[in-house]
């Protein structure tokens, strides 16, 4: 078989560099002495003999599946020659009649042959079809490797749409979509085939992508199973009770303390209205996606939000818009820019000496337009086109409303509002040297312009006019990245250098204090209470405290695409973990973290001992750990295979490790002394896609997974074989529900979805819901067991990027989810 292989490569390595050659230019086809009729005749025979061998090659490879059992190097030179090593023709290729948990089942009434009836059947139509389409015509070139992909093979999986070395969200729309894209993935695919139930067999095959998945269901359902039976809604319900995380590392001015005593800020699409005193939060949730700016009406009650452009669940586009909202009830009371703002809002301000009557707001267009609106009553005053360069900030004049000031790349400017027209004038730079970045504005009490640039200086600009009256020269070492005018009339100026420093009304340093550098670099200043300051840090810290003392974080998160998420079997705590390399242990009734821990690869995914005294930790680089969980220190460390480990799972008796890697493997462990010692069992192989998720069975004798091209393999891992038989597995009892491809769960698939749109899901321990999260930032809550087509559910918002993890508490008191690139933990009660 070995040989056949090694023949047919060769060969199709001779049909492939055949048909490059034809690309080459006429003196490479000079070169042969075949007329062009002779040549065409050689093609079509080419044709003939690939088509052959793509039939041979399925076959073969059915055959392996079929051996799979009989020996560990069988085994191992099956997957790795095939399914590892010709990924792209595997992902496009009908490999087995129904996709049975990895099994091939004959159709009824034939006998079982090395490749399937079905499978034969739909092989060989393409065959002759391709050949009668033949023609002289040079496009048939490359007509042998399109054939791959069958048109009417029922198994035609247009399918891997995640990368096969998996990566990201951002690879997700591959192959099989013709005129798919990553904002509508749903809208450009064929009508979803729904799912079949085999009343004989007792499965339901649902179809993903067009391809089919087979499930068994246990014995004891079969006869009552009804698949048109409609589903009920979840009995419970989720709040939104606490959110995690503050977005610094890319947004300007969004900390403001009402006098409420809320300090109010943003992440995701979340406006996070926090009272530290009381350690109670609100959220404002009417965004629908990414929040970038944030200002503050005069009256300390009404506030203005933008958003980005999104993506509905759908496929339609949601429009960039300012949201102005109630503090206190939470209400929205106007939306303003739907279909005027481009891409997103990167600053908004209210004037302050009309009343707050109107506001300025820039967006993200390529000109960067400046508009003025009257909010309440929706209008648009005037717009103009304020730079083709980023632009930072924008604020009114406090005494004078139509004045306003923008800055941002190499630039500062006044504009004048004079009737509908904005008039600008230029900052005048003169003999001070022209910073690349104007980063930040306030005015001072007597309405000096006060601006803090790239260069470390800041600058005063006298009233009225559009040049320097005074220069604090290299006020800090770096960019000035925040200013703030106390009402005392001292400014307080922020930096790269992560300096704190108060100036007097001369600009006389007054004080300085350094944030230290676990919190990182300031990103923006707001007054607090009395003589505390608060200041939001580019990493993700929002820090309270005064120049006298020192900052404490009253809020904290993580700082790059969070992944991993474990909780505690028997406290109410829980564990997350990202590319940031940042493992965070949180406590859900404090909610702050018990310990946090740097690690040197990112993080992908984590598993707690059963007996709750250590955590696993996956990484991207085929390294994983193990934490003590009270005082972080690390236990011991190993490395499997050189892909990131998506899954990682302790067995229910805590005896065994499974580690699930995009190598297409599974590896496991033998865990002793309370999750302190580890002895390497094996691995199992025989997925051919990257393992996505992993069930243990109650009694831990059974493992189940998933991998990227919607496989479901069961395995005995003690000894790492697969099970192929379904009445073995059919009736176990599972510890989790994790898998998002089981008969328990299938109904939870939404129309047309590809396959990767549920990137997570969790049954509660009482096993009565079933929570989801998605590729459009939302969280499903169903019943459970979920396994009626097109089952209900309640739908919650609030992430603004695909939900990468959910899970319940050990008591089902909250639920956790995490959110991908919005790097936000969000905490749901359930009521």
């Amino acid at each position: 078989m070995q040989q056949d292989s090694a023949n047919r490569k060769e060969d199709s390595n001779v049909a492939m560099s055949d048909c490059e050659g034809q690309t080459m230019d006429d003196s490479a086809s000079a070169a042969s002495s075949m007329e062009v009729t002779d040549r065409i005749a050689s093609l079509e025979q080419r044709v003939q003999m690939q088509e052959d061998e793509i039939q041979l090659l399925k076959s073969a490879l059915a055959d392996v599946v079929r051996r799979l059992n009989l020996s560990e190097e069988q085994h191992t030179v099956g997957t790795r020659k095939g399914p590892t090593k010709a990924r792209p023709m595997i992902a496009t290729l009908p490999l087995r009649p129904t996709v049975n948990n990895g099994t091939v089942l004959p159709k009824k009434g034939t006998l079982p042959s090395p490749s399937g009836s079905g499978s034969r059947k739909d092989a060989s139509m393409p065959t002759n079809k391709s050949l009668s389409c033949l023609s002289g015509s040079t496009r048939l070139l490359y007509f042998p490797l399109s054939t791959v992909r069958r048109a009417n093979s029922n198994e035609h999986v247009g399918t891997l749409t995640r990368k096969d070395s998996g990566d990201s969200k951002s690879n997700r729309t591959r192959a099989g979509s013709t005129g798919s894209n990553s904002s509508g993935k749903r809208t450009s695919e064929s009508k979803q085939k729904d799912p079949v139930f085999n009343a004989e067999e007792g499965y339901v095959k649902m179809y993903l992508k067009g391809r089919p998945i087979t499930m068994y269901m246990p014995k004891d359902l079969v006869d009552s199973y009804c698949l048109e039976a409609k589903a009920d809604l979840p009995h419970k319900k989720l709040k939104l009770d606490w959110v995690y995380g503050y977005r610094g590392r890319d947004c300007r001015s969004n900390l403001y303390l009402l006098p409420t005593g809320e300090t109010v800020y943003f992440i995701a699409s979340v406006v996070v209205l926090y009272n530290v005193d009381e350690q109670l939060q609100r959220h404002y949730t009417g965004h629908t996606d990414d929040i970038k700016c944030l200002a503050v009406h005069p009256d300390k009650i009404t506030i203005a939000t933008g958003q980005v452009a999104g993506t509905s669940c759908d496929g339609k586009q949601l429009a960039p818009h300012v949201r102005v909202w109630d503090s206190v009830s939470l209400n929205t009371l106007h939306v303003l820019g739907t279909g005027f703002f481009d891409r997103a809002l990167v600053c908004l301000a209210f004037s302050k000496s009309n009343g707050g009557n109107t506001l300025c707001v820039v967006d993200d267009s390529n000109d960067h337009v400046l508009s003025v609106w009257d909010w309440q009553r929706e209008d648009r005053l005037a717009e103009v086109k304020c730079s083709n360069e980023s632009v930072f900030a924008t604020d009114f004049h406090p005494t004078d409303s139509n004045i306003i000031v923008t800055c941002g790349k190499s630039h500062l400017y006044f504009w004048t509002l004079e009737r509908s027209t904005l008039v600008k004038k230029q900052g005048l730079f003169e003999k001070q040297e022209k910073p690349k970045f104007v980063l930040c504005a306030t005015f001072s009490e007597n309405g000096d312009t006060i601006t803090g640039d790239s260069s470390g200086n800041i600058l005063v600009w006298g009233k009225g006019t559009n040049r320097i009256s005074q220069a604090i020269q290299g006020a800090h070492e770096g960019s000035v990245f925040a200013l703030c005018m106390l009402r005392n009339g001292t400014l307080v100026s922020g930096g790269k250098d992560r300096k704190l420093i108060s100036w007097d009304g001369a600009y006389q340093q007054i004080q300085m204090v350094e944030v230290p550098e676990l919190f990182g670099p300031i990103r923006t200043i707001a007054e607090g209470r009395g003589e505390s300051v608060l200041i939001g840090t580019t990493k993700n810290f929002v820090l309270q405290g005064s120049l006298d003392g020192e900052f404490i974080p009253i809020t904290q998160g993580h700082t790059d695409e969070l992944w991993g998420l474990a909780i505690h079997p028997v406290k109410a705590q829980f564990l997350t973990c990202g590319h940031d390399r940042q493992v965070s242990l949180w406590d859900s009734s404090s909610h702050h973290p018990l310990w946090i821990k740097n690690l040197e690869d990112a993080a992908q995914s984590a598993g707690f001992h059963p007996s709750g005294a250590v955590v696993a930790i996956g990484t991207q680089t085929g390294r994983w750990l193990v934490l003590d969980a009270d005082s972080k220190d690390l236990v011991t460390v190993h490395t499997d295979g050189n892909e990131q480990l998506s899954v990682i799972h302790y067995g229910p008796d805590g005896n065994f490790l499974a580690i699930g890697s995009h190598d297409n493997y599974i590896y496991i462990y033998a865990v002793s002394e309370s999750g302190r010692k580890y002895n390497r069992v094996g691995k199992c192989s025989g997925h051919s896609s990257f393992i996505t998720h992993l069930d243990w069975s109650v009694d831990s004798q059974y493992l189940v997974s998933n991998s990227g091209d919607y496989e479901i393999l069961y395995w005995i891992p003690s000894v790492c074989k697969q099970v192929v038989s379904m009445e073995t597995t059919r009736d176990i009892s599972w510890s989790t529900c994790t898998c998002t491809l089981a008969f328990q769960v299938f109904g939870l698939w939404p129309d047309g979805s590809d396959g990767t749109d549920i990137n997570a899901v969790c049954r509660s321990n009482d096993s009565r819901l079933l929570v989801t999260g998605d590729d459009f930032g939302k969280v499903h809550l169903f019943s459970y067991p979920c396994s009626q087509f097109r089952a209900p559910s309640h739908v919650y918002g609030g992430h603004s990027s695909h939900v990468t993890n959910v899970n319940f508490l050990f008591d089902d008191s909250f639920l956790v989810s995490t959110g991908g690139k919005d790097m936000s933990v969000m905490q749901w009660r359930i009521v």
